[in-house]
């Protein structure tokens, strides 16, 4: 058997770690052999490949990004977008196809499984922690590990000028970097998508920090909006998905909070730092998961499933079902943290 792989998608930590559990089990156990595809969904539409053996995934455990290469492409605003998918892998002999993304590419792999007979297995990733179907996604911890590293160091510099720091982090319709790293980083401020913020309560309890002789620190979500406002874009582009830019919420944030408390305040948008780099240990160990189980999907020939964790099992749920809705933060959690605000 010929195998697909391809990673779509914003990169992350750990889909490296995937791709070379896929090859390795798959190579050495069932005698498979793969074809990688680059750059996402472009690569089946324009049958830009290249070999996957065991020599070719040697050495990438700890890398960060993919060495695939990924892009934003979506299939069905090509035109003749399938026809050409279905094209290219029959040139290839690829008889199955293993989709590593998150809403969007794994959105692509159940259309294609679903409407089109092209047997796709998928595997969830995401820093955003936003797929409902699995417990956690790859990614996500080194993210959170990166802002909370962050936070801790941005409070020794607020409180050698007094000032407050606002910190944004990624996040589009969900606050889980925002919620995990800011209650981990000690903020005295946390706004998430999930909830619409005051800003003048956002105020209040900063001005509450410093009559104590504490520099506050915000953490925003870069998809956290106020109350009488909407969301803040970095400009009006839109992507294949239909999805905005976002970025800017923390300088607002902070020109808002300067003008209303008379308090000096700084930004650090940490945006693709959070995505780069090194995985951690628990993202190398799920990710391997993660692709050992993919492969065992592929042998099975249950396709148009998805690998996700269950407490501390893989289990296969159908892609359709797992990118039907996003897993967004429940209210109750985010009142547990705010205790800690102002």
């Amino acid at each position: 058997m010929r195998v697909g792989v391809l990673t779509g998608g914003g990169d992350c930590p750990g889909l490296n770690a995937v791709i070379r559990g896929i090859v390795r089990k798959g190579t050495q156990e069932y005698g498979y052999d793969f074809v990688g595809f680059r750059d996402g969904w472009r690569g089946p539409l324009e049958g830009d490949t290249l070999t996957l053996d065991i020599s070719a995934v040697r050495g990438i455990l700890p890398r960060g990004g993919t060495i695939l290469g990924s892009s934003r492409t979506n299939p069905f605003k090509q035109d003749e977008g399938v026809r050409r998918i279905k094209d290219n892998l029959a040139k290839q002999e690829i008889e199955a196809l293993i989709a590593i993304g998150g809403e969007d590419t794994l959105g692509v792999a159940a259309r294609l499984s679903d409407e089109h007979a092209i047997p796709c297995v998928g595997v969830p990733k995401t820093i955003d922690n936003d797929l409902s179907a699995t417990d956690y996604t790859f990614g996500f911890d080194t993210a959170v590990g990166v802002a909370t590293e962050a936070i801790d160091r941005l409070h020794t510099t607020a409180e050698s000028h007094m000032r407050v720091l606002v910190v944004e982090v990624m996040g589009r319709h969900a606050g889980w970097i925002a919620l995990h790293s800011g209650l981990a980083g000690g903020a005295n401020v946390i706004l998430i998508p999930e909830q619409r913020f005051d800003i003048e309560q956002v105020c209040r309890w900063i001005e509450s920090r410093f009559k104590v002789r504490y520099a506050p620190i915000v953490v925003v979500a870069e998809g956290a909006m106020p109350k009488d406002g909407q969301m803040v874009l970095k400009d009006d582009s839109t992507d294949s998905f239909g999805h905005v830019r976002l970025s800017g919420v923390g300088e607002w944030l902070a020109k808002e909070i300067e003008a209303r408390t008379g308090k000096e305040a700084r930004t650090t948008v940490l945006g693709h730092t959070q995505r780069g780099g090194t995985p951690s240990a628990f993202d190398r160990w799920l990710a391997t998961r993660f692709g050992l189980h993919a492969i065992d999907a592929v042998r099975d020939g249950d396709f148009g499933k998805m690998v996700a964790l269950r407490g501390t099992d893989i289990v296969r749920v159908p892609i359709a079902e797992a990118t039907a809705k996003l897993k967004t933060v429940d209210p109750a959690l985010y009142a547990e943290v705010g205790v800690f605000f102002g």
